[in-house]
């Protein structure tokens, strides 16, 4: 049987680059393309930082990707500093790239190649962490469009069998990483809820709390040390 062609590169990819919270992102290394829903929970957050006045506080943009988030963050709240880690290294190149567009100097942006939290310096903590890990299913794979299979990194997306094994691994090492009062925002997928609902209980965290994004879906969690 012959293969079926490859579908049509994504709009975001022709144009080379998109817009998120008044950010320009640059796509040239083919990262992850930003999502309207990663926008609508980034928005969120930066909100909630600023209310709780920590827009001078420490941030880690965490699976960061082309770095969408932690861009917007540290644009909209200019005395955060913003860390940014992913284990691939085209998207570190790639964020570098984007902190260049949108003027983020080195003083308040550093760049890891990090499997979550492996390089991150010993003794570093934050006041808030932003996650958008891999959390697609494998076994849900005929439910995700062709176009994102065809041109958009696997490696980003998918999170094992079931998308819950970089989100556990994630959760049980970001409370190291947490300074007292510290709060996570992840991203993750509408029917993870009660899973990561059972991961919390055994884990050492202060509260939580699950939010819908604009299409009235569970997509973000806020997690207080």
């Amino acid at each position: 049987m012959a293969e079926s062609p490859q579908s049509e590169i994504p709009a975001e990819y022709k144009n080379g680059a998109v817009e998120f919270l008044g950010c320009k992102i640059d796509l040239s290394l083919r990262p992850l393309i930003p999502r309207p829903e990663t926008e609508f929970w980034t928005r969120h957050a930066i909100a909630d930082l600023a209310r709780r006045g920590r827009s001078a506080g420490r941030v880690l943009d965490l699976f960061a990707g082309s770095g969408c988030v932690g861009i917007a963050t540290a644009k909209n709240l200019p005395a955060a500093a913003v860390d940014f880690g992913d284990i691939d290294a085209a998207a570190v190149e790639q964020i570098k790239i984007n902190l260049k567009i949108n003027r983020l100097s080195g003083e308040r942006a550093r760049v890891f190649q990090t499997d979550i939290f492996e390089n991150i310096p010993p003794g570093e903590s934050y006041d808030a962490i932003l996650a958008n890990p891999p959390y697609v299913a494998a076994e849900r794979i005929r439910e995700v469009q062709r176009s994102v299979l065809d041109w958009e990194p696997r490696r980003a997306l998918f999170g094992g069998a079931d998308g819950l094994g970089i989100i556990e691994k994630f959760l049980r090492r970001a409370d190291d990483f947490l300074r007292p009062g510290g709060i996570i925002y992840m991203e993750f997928d509408t029917f993870q809820k009660i899973s990561i609902i059972k991961m919390l209980k055994g884990l050492s965290y202060g509260s939580f709390e699950f939010h819908k994004d604009q299409f009235q879906k569970w997509r973000f969690i806020r997690i207080k040390k």
